[in-house]
């Protein structure tokens, strides 16, 4: 992963002495909340229902054991024990006191770390897939352009101020584990048939009130223009995009408004005269970053491991584990474990408790090289597992509550947090995840089911993701009481869509039972190993919206 220099600590430090000046003018109401609004924001905290709330950066959802370790801290010393990790590949601490906060950011910079631009209208964390360099599916490591995008970004005085948040994410691999086509911007990359290194660029993908797929801009871009390109792009944006309405202000709209064509010569005339500038990147730039995305002293191991297949024989739960949370991996004997968040009612999902965060840590250094990731579903990811360490592992993973075997299945469900912390929240996020994840406790009865993303949020701003989910959940307003939006049909990857609104609403004591209804009427109609998204694609909407709105009693 990427290591500091001497640079980066310097302007890390120097941003966190700048926030203290301010916090403390602020308690001492020499600045009113007003003009400390943009202040805190620019450092990633946020004013909730009950308490501020602080969102650490985590670049492409990588971390050290070291840096877990130190989440871990601020977990139980500064907050209620635990964090919660986020879409963005980020974590979230909920109840930060304000005099409080320059402390951790002073103890994140002690471990190369930072809330720099995650909030604000500026470039937020740069994302990526949590098996990047790892992926058995991977044309190349998509991390050092990651890390130079980041590096370029952070603290860039011409984009600093945008007319809205601006979310960049790479994917390259064959599958889209990173769902670039709903960023701002998305980049593929890919190498042509010379060798070379290209990006397929995505422009004006994204959530929220006006959820849009993103468009294909450009075609075969040299990745030595990446940062230029990208810098045209954000010009234009600057320039043109809305600020007199912030629900307008997206580049989303902007493109939808002057059309993909326009905008691509728009961008085009912005791109010429600076291509052959500073901005492009050299290879010895690039050697440079990618220097710190080595690959680890791995070990060559037997090709044929009979105690992983005779516990796999043995032990239906592990065997079941390893089928949903293993993944694949580029070198023989190793694989990528996923550590699910998502164990039920015990605990929200996202969640992670300071003691999870230390175990997490310490697995990461006895099976892996000391590496963890986050993935965008909120899941942890230890990327190098020896397979002869795989029953081990699951084994202290379920002790530890994150062994529970459903990525990917109906279960593993994206939520925001919802009504219960967020202050724009229109209802709770939290407890109707948790209801579902009750109503669907038989792990044999889903992994029957198969496939099938479930995502919440609680309000148009889409935290969770609904619009993509398989079957997405919106919380909404009526008359001041708390009713959700069900959609179905979404899904990210390479064939990303926007879920279909299915009916009116239902209140949150209806939801557990619509579910169960949507997924009766998919196992009525599957075929032989037929996934939902398909079997939805191919009958329709209507016969799941006969049955949930049906005249038996939906309770």
């Amino acid at each position: 992963m990427y290591q500091y220099d001497d640079y980066d600590r310097a302007l890390v430090r120097e941003r966190v002495a700048q926030f203290r000046d301010q916090v403390q003018r602020r308690l001492a109401d020499e600045l009113s909340e007003e003009e400390f609004l943009p202040l805190r924001l620019q450092n990633g905290l946020y004013l909730q229902k009950h308490a501020y709330m602080l969102r650490v950066a985590i670049p492409y959802g990588t971390l050290s054991a070291k840096q877990m370790r130190a989440l871990a801290h601020i977990a139980r010393e500064y907050d209620r024990g635990y964090g919660h990790f986020t879409t963005r590949q980020n974590i979230q601490f909920n109840w930060v006191e304000l005099e409080r906060v320059p402390d951790i950011l002073d103890w994140l910079a002690e471990h190369d770390m930072h809330a720099i631009q995650t909030s604000g209208n500026c470039v937020r964390n740069i994302t990526t897939e949590a098996f990047a360099g790892v992926a058995a599916d991977e044309y190349l490591d998509p991390r050092p352009l990651a890390e130079i995008l980041r590096q370029w970004s952070t603290v860039n005085p011409e984009f600093l101020f945008l007319p809205r948040k601006f979310k960049i994410a790479l994917c390259a691999a064959e599958q889209d584990r990173a769902a670039i086509q709903v960023h701002d911007i998305g980049l593929q990359l890919y190498r042509d048939a010379a060798n070379e290194l290209r990006l397929r660029v995505l422009v004006g993908g994204g959530l929220g009130r006006t959820p849009i797929i993103a468009q294909p801009l450009r075609e075969g871009l040299h990745w030595q223009d990446c940062l230029s390109y990208v810098e045209a792009i954000l010009r234009v944006y600057n320039r043109h995009g809305r600020r007199d309405n912030k629900y307008k202000a997206r580049i989303k709209i902007l493109v939808k408004a002057l059309g993909i064509e326009a905008f691509a010569a728009e961008v085009e005339r912005e791109w010429q005269p600076i291509k052959d500038g500073p901005a492009r990147l050299t290879e010895d730039e690039y050697r440079r970053v990618a220097a710190s995305f080595h690959k680890p002293a791995y070990v060559p191991q037997d090709a044929l491991d009979l105690d992983f297949g005779s516990h796999l024989a043995r032990d239906e739960a592990f065997a079941r584990w390893v089928s949903r949370n293993v993944m694949a991996h580029q070198v023989p004997g190793y694989l990528s474990v996923v550590l699910s968040t998502k164990p039920g009612i015990s605990a929200p999902p996202g969640d992670v408790s300071a003691e999870q965060m230390e175990a997490l840590a310490d697995w990461s250094e006895r099976y892996g090289f000391g590496e963890i990731r986050v993935a965008h579903e909120q899941n942890l990811v230890l990327p190098d597992v020896r397979k002869a360490d795989l029953y081990a592992l699951w084994r202290e993973a379920q002790a530890a509550g994150l062994g529970t075997a459903n990525a990917g299945l109906l279960t593993d469900i994206i939520a925001c947090p919802g009504g219960d912390f967020c202050s724009l929240a229109n209802a709770k996020s939290i407890p109707i995840a948790q209801a579902i994840q009750q109503r669907f406790d038989d792990l044999d009865y889903l992994h029957d089911l198969g496939e099938l993303s479930l995502n919440i949020s609680g309000c148009m701003n889409a935290c969770g993701h609904h619009h993509i989910g398989n079957i997405g959940i919106l919380g909404v307003d009526k008359n001041g009481s708390e009713w959700y939006q069900l959609t179905l049909g979404g899904s990210q990857g390479r064939q990303a869509a926007l879920g279909k609104v299915i009916g009116p609403s239902f209140a949150a004591e209806q939801v557990p039972e619509v579910i169960e209804r949507i997924v009766r009427t998919y196992v009525d109609y599957r075929e032989v190993n037929e996934g939902f998204l398909d079997t939805f694609q191919r009958i329709g909407l209507e016969p799941f919206k006969a049955c949930v709105y049906s005249r038996e009693e939906v309770v």
